[in-house]
């Protein structure tokens, strides 16, 4: 099983304007979180948990202060974990995930 993703616009504009480190740092950071996805079980080091207030948006941490909002999505490949990008930037974005 694989998981399949999109994104939402915003997170495209928001990422493009991430530094060149902040942006490989999320991608390494994706990587890492696709493997854990797949197992059921998020690594520590990820720091994955709902956004308080938020009901079914979650955050990742990629930076020291660098985070990422997603939320699950519809299976668009049977049996396969879908999610949605919805933010990425600093703490700051989990004022609005």
């Amino acid at each position: 099983m694989s998981p399949t993703y999109e994104s939402c616009d915003r997170f495209d504009h928001e990422f493009e304007a991430l530094s060149a480190r902040d942006r490989e740092r999320f991608l390494l950071a994706v990587k890492k979180f696709r493997v854990d996805l797949a197992a059921n079980q998020f690594r520590k080091g990820l720091r994955v948990k709902q956004v308080q207030g938020h009901s079914g948006i979650f955050e990742m941490t990629f930076a020291p202060d660098g985070r990422a909002t997603w939320q699950f999505g519809d299976e668009v490949v049977e049996g396969e974990i879908r999610t949605i990008w919805r933010r990425i930037g600093t703490h700051d974005i989990l004022g609005r995930p």
